[in-house]
């Protein structure tokens, strides 16, 4: 997986580029971690994501839950094989999807 970082005074944009699973949440995981603070605005940019796991969903739990306390987060871009998987594992009723 590739992440683009793209950041604008407090706000944050993160591009991912490929599969968000198992092998590469860690990866995204970690960036957050190393990113967020002072950050009062998150987007995540789907647009170019292959795949989502039950890890990628799990990590996107974790940055919600953070951004809830300091600002907002967005995902963006997502396609529909992406969007199902928000429907189906109620994500969709948790993030802000624009």
């Amino acid at each position: 997986m590739k992440i683009t970082k793209t950041q604008n005074g407090n706000n944050l944009t993160l591009a991912l580029e490929g599969r968000l699973d198992t092998s590469t949440a860690p990866e995204l995981e970690g960036m957050l971690k190393d990113s967020l603070e002072g950050v009062t605005e998150l987007t995540i940019d789907m647009a170019a994501l292959d795949y989502l796991s039950s890890a990628g969903l799990r990590v996107l739990l974790g940055a919600q839950k953070t951004m809830n306390r300091q600002g907002s987060m967005k995902v963006a871009h997502v396609n529909d094989t992406i969007m199902e998987i928000f429907e189906v594992t109620g994500f969709a009723d948790i993030l802000s999807i624009i």
